[in-house]
């Protein structure tokens, strides 16, 4: 019986994570949550497709990435970067309920096999 990889991939990611943290190469936890925050909106976007739900949700998630870099990296206000993220959703808000923009798509239903 094989066991389980779970444990040592844990140990090999904890060990590279320490390692990199250890050797100042890992950024800052703010830093870190920014890049992924803005990854994700872009993967996102990238993997669903541009429809309805994404025109909303990825601009907005690069945009809270961007601002939280902003915020901790550059000193700017956390006022300021709220009240431009409310004015951008509602823009992307009333841009996604045009006919122009396409509704997200239902991923295709598998039939169960007919019997031969």
């Amino acid at each position: 019986m094989k066991r389980s990889a779970a444990l040592p991939i844990m140990l090999i990611c904890l060990g590279c994570v320490w390692l990199l943290k250890s050797t100042a190469l890992l950024p800052n936890t703010t830093t870190l949550l920014a890049l992924l925050l803005f990854a994700a909106g872009v993967l996102l976007l990238a993997l669903d497709g541009f429809n309805k739900s994404t025109l909303v949700s990825s601009p907005l998630l690069a945009y809270a990435g961007g601002a939280i870099y902003a915020i901790d990296q550059l000193g700017l206000r956390t006022s300021h970067f709220v009240a431009l993220g409310m004015v951008l959703a509602g823009v992307l808000m009333l841009i996604a309920r045009s006919d122009r923009v396409p509704e997200r798509r239902e991923p295709p239903r598998r039939l169960p096999r007919e019997p031969d």
